[in-house]
């Protein structure tokens, strides 16, 4: 069964909230499927505010210090709430279970460490400034379709 199942999403829940998740769980595909549930339970306003704090925490909680050169990143945390909350409307199939959508969008593009290159230069994303605050795009505009024009024109030229 694929990762994951839904109750190996709850527990990662969970254990992110309860900040007893071990930094070896805490990769790249453990955000983005915290990031969808929080999205899904609580809309993405509320769910970037939530996350905002316990990521913080999580880092605290593991030695990790949100800083000008580690741990929370707002403009990342940001976008992929912008992106899963947009994933999550667009779904084929609305009524599957929440672990199915994380699949789905962990198999996607959108879950690739490099996508927000499409929209964000290194420079930009990767600045002081961007970790501290939110920053807008400076390659292309914040949505899923923006995403899919600019890496299908990268990959033809």
């Amino acid at each position: 069964m694929p990762w994951p199942s839904p109750a190996d999403l709850e527990s990662l829940v969970t254990r992110f909230h309860a900040r007893t998740l071990p930094k070896s769980e805490w990769t790249h595909a453990a955000h983005v499927a915290v990031g969808t549930w929080q999205v899904n339970a609580e809309g993405p306003e509320r769910a970037l505010s939530t996350l905002r704090t316990a990521i913080r925490l999580l880092n605290d909680a593991h030695g990790t210090a949100n800083s000008d050169s580690g741990g929370y990143h707002e403009t990342i945390t940001r976008v992929y709430v912008v992106l899963i909350a947009e994933f999550l409307r667009r779904a084929e199939a609305p009524d599957r279970d929440l672990a199915a959508h994380v699949q789905a969008l962990l198999a996607s593009p959108v879950a690739s460490r490099e996508a927000l290159l499409a929209f964000y230069s290194k420079r930009r994303l990767f600045s002081v400034e961007a970790r501290r605050d939110w920053v807008e795009p400076d390659r292309a505009p914040l949505s899923l379709d923006a995403w899919l024009d600019v890496t299908v024109a990268d990959r033809a030229g």
